[in-house]
Order: structure tokens, then sequence, then C-alpha cells
């Protein structure tokens, strides 16, 4: 692969980069503190073509690549990881599924919303009783004698998003006496009836992040609201979870970029027994473990968006990259992040800097969009061909 980046590549860096520096690092603090949904800062990302970035130009988006969309993850994570999650639902698990499956008036009708930051959109797949098995799904769609609707009922819980999103890529069973082969995807509204959000959830991190449960009572979803065939939803699901993967990798890079960077400065700045402690062989050893984690973290997560381009040509999949990213990026982001507060000492233990939110946020990308456990198990099945 080729480490150059084009002009539009690093012009998009460039205004992810400047965003971030301008408007989210002053207020990540605050909004982690209160738990506020940033929403005026993901109207503003979506003015920019930050929340449609690999969406074509007729369906509102900045009609990039998948490289330009890890670069500018990593802008945004370094910042905040709460805005970063949000910017990733809306890429690549919302958008990123109905751009290869849905319809032209799907296309138009709900990603055109979100790729400009008109509305939020999410994705409901994990239950209460099914989070890594996603086949012991109970939520129901059955259809309706005439064929031209769905009635849903069931619960859906972990929803990012969910308490502000109008739109909704779900996941239900049409029939399940087939296991995943009954699961089929839709899209939902969350202004029709039948339709309810639960509390917001009370987080250890990306807190600005608001997540819920939703809950359908004899929901009609319109037969043309189908994503795919009956019976295309755990296909569908499975490649969002690919795509979805690559930026968790990009959040937990830029995530542990933020604290290598902070760790850097401090080891020169703090002086313990007459020199910085930057000069103690026990710091440099810390420091020397984080650059290579971080660097190979940064490697593998590119290596994986050049899969997934190459894949949009082939029609190959890419998930073993996604996985070995994901899995590899993430542990290295919780790894960094805790000798980032082990370097910092009381001050990385004190909310009077950045270190322990990015310590709290980290650990939430070793679980969401399969946690490293399922990375290995995937990883492994992949390699062997065995089950």
């Amino acid at each position: 692969m080729d480490f150059r980046f084009n002009d539009d590549q690093l012009m998009l860096q460039s205004v992810a980069r400047k965003f971030a520096l301008d408007e989210i690092a002053p207020v990540a603090a605050e909004f982690d503190k209160s738990g506020e949904f940033p929403l005026a800062n993901i109207q503003k990302m979506g003015e920019l073509g930050l929340m449609g970035i690999e969406v074509p130009a007729e369906y509102g988006g900045a009609g990039l690549d998948a490289i330009s969309y890890v670069l500018a993850m990593i802008e945004i994570a370094a910042a905040d990881c709460a805005h970063s999650t949000i910017v990733s639902v809306n890429n690549t698990l919302y958008c990123n599924g109905l751009l290869k499956y849905g319809t032209e008036a799907q296309k138009h009708a709900y990603v055109t919303p979100i790729a400009t930051g008109a509305a939020i959109g999410a994705f409901a797949l994990t239950e209460p009783q099914s989070g890594s098995d996603a086949a012991a799904m109970r939520t129901r769609a059955v259809l309706s004698a005439d064929g031209t609707h769905y009635l849903v009922n069931g619960k859906k819980s972990w929803i990012t998003s969910g308490p502000v999103a109008r739109y909704f890529m779900l996941f239900a069973m049409t029939d399940p006496s087939k296991g995943s082969k009954g699961i089929s995807a839709f899209m939902v509204d969350g202004e029709r009836e039948g339709f309810f959000r639960g509390k917001t959830e009370p987080k250890l991190g990306i807190r600005a992040s608001a997540t819920c449960e939703i809950e359908f009572t004899d929901y009609r979803i319109p037969v043309e609201d189908r994503i795919g065939k009956e019976g295309d939803g755990f296909k569908i699901s499975m490649g969002v979870l690919d795509a979805g993967r690559i930026g968790i990798a990009s959040q937990a890079v830029g995530l542990a970029r933020a604290a290598y960077d902070a760790s850097l400065n401090y080891a020169r700045e703090r002086k313990a027994f007459g020199q910085s402690i930057g000069s103690f062989q026990m710091i440099q050893a810390k420091i020397a473990d984080m650059k290579c984690r971080l660097d190979a973290a940064w490697l593998l997560t590119l290596r994986a968006a050049h899969a997934k381009q190459l894949a949009q040509e082939s029609g190959a999949r890419f998930s073993t990259e996604a996985s070995v990213a994901k899995l590899f990026a993430s542990e290295a982001a919780m790894y960094i992040t805790h000798q980032a507060v082990q370097i910092h000492g009381g001050m990385g233990y004190s909310k009077e800097m950045p270190l322990e939110r990015y310590f709290r946020d980290a650990k939430i990308t070793e679980i969401y969009e399969g946690t490293s456990e399922i990375q290995r198990l995937v990883i492994a099945r992949n390699e062997t061909g065995l089950r």
C-alpha cells in the first residue's frame, strides 16, 4: 500500500483537525461532566462533510474514501472520544449499510439528512439478552396479511445516539425458525407511533455520546422500508460491523495519540530529583512501549482502511483486517492511557487534566462493536477456516 496521502485526504484531515482543536477540545471536559449531547457541534460537522465522509455527493456526503475517514476520525478522537463515537456511528454503522444495500429511495430519504447533519442516525442490533450473540435476538417483525407492512415488537439496548436520533437501522427476527438467516433489516423513523426511548445510560466514559434502550410496541414499518431481502439482516449487520470496527480502531488511535502526546510533554516538563522525569529509564521504557503500540495501531488501521477500499472494487470481505486493527488498537489505547495516567502520577488521576477522561474513554473501545474476545474469535476462525 502507498503511505502517501492525496490532496483530498490531507484537506479533510486538516479540516477535521482544525474543528477538533477549535470547537471540540475546549468543551470536551464540560460535555463529559454534564453528559449533554453535543448537538450543535454535530450539526457543524455535518456542514463540513464529516458526518458522511464516504457518502457520495448526490446523497449529501463528502464523496471521499475510507482513508479520509480514518484520518478525520483520528483527529476528532484526539480531541474527544464521545464526539468521535457519534461520527463513527453515523458514517459507518448507519450510512455504510444503506449505501450498500439500500434502494435509491432509501438513500435519498435516510442517508441525506444524516450525511448533512440535519438529523442523527443510529444502529439498533444489540438486545438486553443478546450482545455478542446477535442471532439470539427476540425483537420480532411480522409481515401483515396483505404484505404492505411489518408489525414490530421488542426491545433494543445500548443504542448509541438513541436519545436524539431520528432514524434507526433496525435488525429484527422475521423467521425465528431460520436462526441467523431469519433476521431482516429495516429503516425506522423515531417519530412514528409505537416507538419509545428509555432512559439515557449513565456510562463510565464517552459520556456525551448518549446511549439508551429503545422499545417497539406494534410499530408499523412499510414494506418498502425493509433493507435488502428478508433474511439478509445478519449478513448486512456483519458487513456493517466490519466497517464500524475500522472506525473504532481509528478512534482508539486518536485517543492513544492524545494520551501519548500529553505524556511526552509532561515527561519533558515535570522535574523530580533535580531533572526531568523523562530522563529516568523507567519513564523512557514506558514512552518507548507506548510509541511502538501507537505506531503499530496506526499502521494496522490504515491497512484495514486500504483493504476496505479494495473490497469495494472486488466484493471481497475485509473482516480479518478490520478485526485485527480494532483488537490491537483498542488494547493499545487501554495500555497507553494506563501508562499515561501512571506517568502523570497524582495529576493523571485528577479531573484538572484530561488523562483520567482518556483512561475512562479507552475502555469502551475494547467492548463495543465486538469485544476483544469476539475479535480474537473472528480472526482465528477466518485464519483456520474452522468454526
